[in-house]
């Protein structure tokens, strides 16, 4: 059930985020949700997309890129709903490598993208303590 997430590693550079999202979007791909991380030389940009497949061969070889399975948590979009999550996490001893949320006009209302070590635990654990998870299918759509 894990959701599969692009993350394309790019210089520092002007112009190169925009030139990057140019062709993704011009190719009827949605970007569900976009993470950035940088450093002074590169940039890390995580996504979640409608079409990863087509996403990545957008991209072309150039441009290095790589699928990570993260997990999707279903939330209400209020105070404590984050927090909630991440100290079942805590509980249980689970590494939280990264995180980041967004926002949907569906029933929900909010997501949380978990980057973890042991993406079946986490599912397992959180299914288990009653927080929906999200699938690759619903976020494409």
């Amino acid at each position: 059930m894990a959701v599969r997430q692009l993350s394309v590693f790019i210089e520092n550079k002007k112009g190169r985020l925009s030139g990057i999202l140019k062709g993704i979007s011009e190719s009827d791909v949605n970007i569900r949700a976009l993470s950035i991380g940088d450093s002074a030389d590169y940039g890390v940009v995580r996504m979640i997309v409608s079409d990863l497949e087509k996403a990545r061969q957008l991209l072309g070889e150039d441009i290095l890129s790589k699928v990570t399975s993260v997990v999707a948590v279903k939330m209400d979009d209020r105070e404590g709903a984050l927090y909630k999550i991440l100290k079942t996490l805590e509980e249980a001893g689970i590494d939280l490598m990264y995180t980041y949320a967004f926002t949907s006009n569906k029933q929900f209302g909010a997501y949380v993208v978990l980057r973890v070590d042991d993406v079946e635990a986490t599912e397992r654990l959180l299914s288990e303590k009653g927080f929906e998870l999200a699938t690759d299918e619903e976020l494409s759509n």
